[in-house]
């Protein structure tokens, strides 16, 4: 195992050995606008107390040049992970100088250059362990210090980072700017930007408290920012957290910037949140886009308490803040902003995401058991994110709301600035709910899989509820009622099950939600007749039951209990009238990915051909200018990559002949070259223009992805050999690449190359960095019609990286699925 992986049992030996106090980090980026320059230069400077002679200090970069304990230089023994320090007395201070390495792979500080404009801009990343890329420092979470941080930068540049400013001066055209001491931080929470960021300020104050706000962004992007409604959400969010926790924000500032080739969504660097930029459209934005912003938002704002302000020891105990965040980003979108659908999105789409980690045969506990960082990196998935936030609304419901909240208090009152464990959460819900905490966790955060539950009706018409994997549940059953062609509630019936099976007395219904109001994480399955009434009146549900609805449809068809064609005919009746674009957006994605994956190869064609006449009718029956055109408009460029008798319409909408009030913008533009260049109805010259026009940084991107699409072996050959060579790839750029091998679905050009997938991934992953190698690793994975490749490499790989066989089990599990779906459908016999 390389150094660079520390696992828990070290880190918890070093922690009992070491007691950090104070950190101050000097970093020299005045050169980073010089391409030329791969790296900067980096003083830490750590004073601690030690109870033992030696440990050792992570850090990942180029060069280690000085080493000094106490006052005495000492020779360098560095590894490329480790430092080790020797000769140590109860208190230490040790120097280090290094050189670390800009990066292009959103690990670490971050460096590019917009092509727009030429400038440079500069930003950190380190979740859950690059802070040692940028720093010399003790990479684990329970190691908390002040913070102090200086930087040498060029003048006229921003520079931020956790804390405000508190001194700056100038020489010679660089700047060097010191920000004030942080209060007790992990160092993976910890941040730095600087660039000529364009910048919108704002305040939020509260009695006596009172709060700068910033928003930034590349300057090049500015005329795209909606500043005003950021900052707005934000304002909401620290009001109904600061009521909610009764715990003042801690932080100072509150700084939100958005940044380039971002790998997250965002990070909760407090005083200082990271977005990607993809959160800033270049053109049109639906609603549902700005809803996942503002509860992105309200997610990172939410891990100023859970996360930060109080920190798991170790990455076992993540949930303790990610299950914690997802809830709240919900919650208080729900309570505190107009994005009031915030919940029907998650039952569609977040909890989907849980769904199918949670089917997966590397599914864990939402409480994981985490040896190291490796696993630790891997375990950002749905089961931490979106299972654990279904649970704990769960939870809620369980406690009560009021008893919920007032335990977050008490568990943010005592251990403010520290780090917990599971245990230190439940004794305070315990405390003051009075309920069995310990046997809920027990059965929900200890535990994995997903209980799936059912209706069954015997010969003398007894009802029986049954349930996989038996758990407890709280339900409500939602009766509805088709009538003239309307679905409506007619009652819910309130109950509590636990065993496999429970008897239960419901009256006949036209149709049967078994998880209405959507209290449990479960799959719910429809019966027949269920089945028949949303056929027919799906679109008129409200919207809650709808969402549940088109959730229950997806698991089936997931599960090859619905046909796939079933579930596409009820797509294609009824998505054109979805009026919650959220939920729309998830259905246009898995009608595509059932065409993809679950449809026979004889009838994929047909399909292809279907479900792009549905989504080019649609597009032209929606309002026009509406979210929900913007919405089809989308579906019909991926549409049409598979479809190449629609290249004459799309030509027709580049063209600017597309339907009335169809607002033609960049990223619109870009799939259509995309579809075009994917079915070979588009040249390199044709991309060139059309780049030519759009030179920016999400326009080199798109057109390199166009350029890899096109349909020829010569073409793919030379990108999948540059997605595996090319480390000069950003990530958006690898991103790009790994998408033009891919695109069409055309194994016909790409299959040649599934034996040396399997034989490059172990070389990639020693080599690469973890987030690069993970996206090839994904990215590239054959699309077999038999899992038999993938059995070998597993099987003659039982000694590979821990985090590397996960990645290939579960694709491999992918593919099964998929092959046992296409199995379950009905065969069709030509006439």
């Amino acid at each position: 195992m390389s150094s660079a992986n520390l696992t828990r049992q070290q880190t918890a030996a070093r922690s009992a050995a070491v007691k950090v106090h104070d950190v101050r980090v000097e970093l020299d980026v005045r050169d980073a606008a010089n391409s030329d320059n791969h790296g900067f230069g980096t003083t830490t400077t750590l004073v601690f107390d030690a109870s033992q002679s030696a440990t050792w200090i992570d850090f990942i970069g180029e060069s280690v040049e000085h080493v000094a304990v106490n006052g005495v230089e000492v020779p360098v023994e560095y590894d490329g992970a480790r430092i080790a320090v020797t000769g140590l007395a109860a208190s230490n201070i040790v120097v280090i100088e290094a050189t670390g390495i800009y990066s292009r792979s959103g690990e670490g500080l971050h460096r590019f250059v917009d092509p727009v404009d030429g400038e440079t801009y500069l930003y950190t990343q380190y979740e859950p362990a690059d802070s040692r890329r940028v720093m010399a420092c003790f990479e684990q979470p329970d190691m908390k210090a002040y913070y102090t941080f200086v930087v040498h930068a060029p003048a006229g540049w921003h520079v931020l980072s956790n804390q405000s400013v508190a001194t700056a001066s100038e020489v010679n055209g660089a700047q060097t700017v010191v920000f004030a001491p942080t209060l007790p931080l992990s160092s993976y929470i910890t941040s730095v930007a600087a660039g000529p960021y364009h910048r919108v300020e704002g305040t939020w104050t509260r009695g006596d408290q009172k709060v700068a706000l910033g928003v930034l962004c590349r300057a090049s992007l500015a005329p795209h920012l909606e500043a005003d409604e950021i900052i707005e959400v934000t304002r909401q969010g620290l009001d109904f957290f600061t009521d909610a926790f009764a715990f003042a924000y801690p932080w100072g500032k509150y700084d939100q910037i958005f940044v380039p080739e971002y790998n997250l969504g965002a990070m909760e660097n407090p005083g200082l949140v990271t977005f990607t930029e993809a959160y800033i459209p270049r053109g049109a934005t639906t609603d549902a886009q700005r809803g996942a912003r503002a509860n992105t938002i309200l997610h990172e704002m939410a891990h100023m308490w859970f996360g930060d302000l109080v920190t798991m020891r170790w990455w076992d105990d993540l949930w303790l803040k990610e299950s914690f965040a997802d809830y709240m980003g919900s919650h208080a979108s729900a309570a505190a902003t107009r994005f009031t659908d915030a919940w029907e999105r998650f039952a569609a789409n977040r909890k989907a995401w849980a769904y199918q980690q949670d089917q997966l045969p590397t599914t864990h506990p939402i409480v994981a058991d985490i040896p190291d960082l490796e696993a630790a990196k891997l375990n950002f998935d749905g089961i931490t994110y979106a299972k654990g936030a279904a649970v704990l609304k769960q939870l809620v419901a369980f406690v009560g709301e009021d008893e919920f909240f007032e335990g977050a208090r008490r568990y943010f009152a005592a251990h403010a600035f520290g780090n917990t464990t599971l245990e230190d959460l439940l004794v305070q819900l315990e405390d003051v709910s009075g309920r069995d905490v310990r046997a809920w966790s027990k059965a929900w955060l200890e535990t994995s899989g997903v209980s799936t539950l059912w209706l069954e009706t015997d010969g003398a018409g007894e009802r029986m509820l049954v349930q996989s994997d038996p758990r407890p549940h709280r339900l409500r059953v939602g009766l509805y009622d088709l009538d003239a062609g309307r679905l409506s509630l007619r009652e819910q019936v309130e109950l509590d099950i636990v065993a496999e099976r429970t008897p239960v007395s419901l009256p006949e219904a036209d149709l049967v939600v078994l998880n209405d109001d959507d209290l449990s994480y479960v799959k719910a399955r429809l019966d027949d007749t269920s089945i028949a009434a949303v056929t027919t009146a799906l679109s008129t549900l409200a919207p809650l039951p709808r969402a549940l609805v088109w959730s229950s449809l997806w698991n089936a068809t997931r599960d090859g209990e619905l046909t796939a064609a079933t579930y596409l005919e009820i797509v294609r009746r009824h998505a054109p009238a979805e009026e919650n674009i959220g939920l729309l957006s998830g259905v246009l994605a898995n009608a595509a990915y059932s065409i993809a994956h679950f449809v026979l190869p004889t009838r994929r064609e047909a399909e292809r051909s279907a479900w792009a006449s549905t989504a080019e009718a649609a597009l032209d029956a929606a309002l026009p200018g509406s979210d929900a055109q913007l919405a089809w408009a989308r579906a019909f460029a991926a549409a049409s990559a598979l479809h190449g008798a629609s290249a004459e319409r799309v030509r027709a909408v580049l063209d600017g002949s597309g339907p009335k009030g169809l607002p033609l913008d960049p990223e619109l533009r870009w799939s259509l070259i995309a579809a075009l260049a994917t079915t070979g109805n588009s040249s390199e010259s044709a991309i060139a223009d059309e780049l030519a026009h759009d030179d920016t940084a999400d326009g080199r991107t798109a057109a390199l992805r166009a350029l890899t699409s096109r349909p020829t072996p010569d073409v793919r050959a030379a990108a999948w050999d540059r997605a595996w060579s090319d480390t000069s790839l950003s990530n958006d750029h690898l991103d790009a690449v790994i998408a033009g091998v891919r695109a069409g679905a055309r194994r016909d050009l790409i299959a040649r190359f599934d034996d040396e997938y399997f034989a490059r991934i172990a070389d990639v992953w020693d080599s690469r960095s973890i987030e690069i190698a993970r996206r090839l690793v994904l990215g590239l994975f054959p699309g077999t019609e038999t899992t038999d490749a993938a059995d070998v490499w597993l099987a003659a790989n039982s000694a590979a990286p821990a985090a590397l066989r996960r990645l290939v089990i579960e694709q491999r599990d992918h593919l099964a699925r998929e092959i046992r779906v296409r199995a379950a459908q009905p065969q069709f016999v030509a006439d």
